[in-house]
């Protein structure tokens, strides 16, 4: 079992996407927090941060311009 832990930023919807990779959740769980904090405010952005297993993807938190949202999104 391989898990991934991936932060996910996305300026527009359909558009291109920035994606990182971790092994530890706390590292990507930052990077998450320092893009809210940088891009956070965006009209359409959507950052999100996932943990992968097997190619399942579990979303954490999802952000929009709208706030934050815990837990699986859609």
């Amino acid at each position: 079992m391989v898990t991934r832990h991936l932060a996910r930023l996305q300026f527009q919807t359909d558009g291109s996407l920035v994606e990182g990779e971790w092994a530890f959740p706390d590292t990507a769980q930052d990077q998450y927090r320092e893009w809210v904090g940088l891009y956070g405010t965006g009209p359409a952005v959507v950052i999100q941060l996932i943990e992968e297993t097997d190619g399942r993807e579990r979303v954490h938190r999802n952000w929009t311009a709208q706030g934050e949202v815990e837990g699986p999104t859609g």
